[in-house]
């Protein structure tokens, strides 16, 4: 890839991170609740699915998934119905006292696998990255190389978007102290995933 056309799909891809989404949600539901650093395992299970969703587009699978209405639906539904799941079990989360340390966070392991599962049920990514591709890709050269420099940069760009949400979020435990605003903070972020899951769910292919 050029300079210039790298550039161009850099901006592309700050564009992207930067769209609220249900990865920007899940992200800012750990920084609010448990800090940055806390965060970095679900940060991290996003890419892994954000990566999946990638090398299916790389291998050709995606074009399956968006060829096929049946794949694309199953996909879609198993993604709406994982993030009312936890849309509900965010709007139930008791309060737990801030100061009260990492005995109440969840296992990394668990934060990375939900993130992850946030990312890779998630056809609109698909479609999106179907479309992306294909404007930046120069015909005749390596196509492997242009999508491991794709991926890679959308990769890099949603971390630091990613990172840049939790420390955002964060700032907020200050003002939530008190179980009463936890309780708040825990239905507000409940009530956004049960949001991303009906715009996931309204989300329509441009052949539908």
């Amino acid at each position: 890839m050029s300079a210039n056309l790298w550039l161009a799909f850099f901006i592309a891809s700050v564009l992207i991170s930067v769209s609220p989404g249900a990865g920007a949600v899940n992200t800012m539901s750990n920084g609010v609740r448990f800090g940055v650093r806390q965060s970095l395992p679900a940060i991290l299970g996003l890419q892994l699915g954000y990566g999946i969703q990638i090398l299916l587009v790389g291998v050709g699978l995606g074009a399956v998934l968006a060829s096929s209405t049946w794949a694309f639906l199953v996909l879609k539904w198993v993604g709406v119905a994982y993030l009312v799941w936890l849309g509900i079990q965010k709007w139930r989360e008791p309060a737990i006292p801030v100061t009260a340390g990492d005995d109440n966070v969840p296992p990394a392991g668990q934060r990375f696998w939900q993130a992850t599962l946030v990312n890779i049920t998630n056809p609109k990514a698909t479609v999106f990255l179907i479309a992306l591709f294909p404007q930046f890709v120069v015909p005749g050269e390596a196509h492997a190389l242009q999508f491991l420099i794709m991926g890679a940069t959308l990769i890099v760009v949603d971390i630091v978007v990613m990172v840049g949400y939790a420390t955002l979020a964060s700032q907020l435990l200050r003002f939530m102290r008190r179980p009463s605003q936890q309780k708040v903070m825990n239905r507000v972020f409940g009530g956004l995933f049960v949001a991303a899951a009906a715009f996931l769910a309204s989300f329509r292919r441009g052949v539908a």
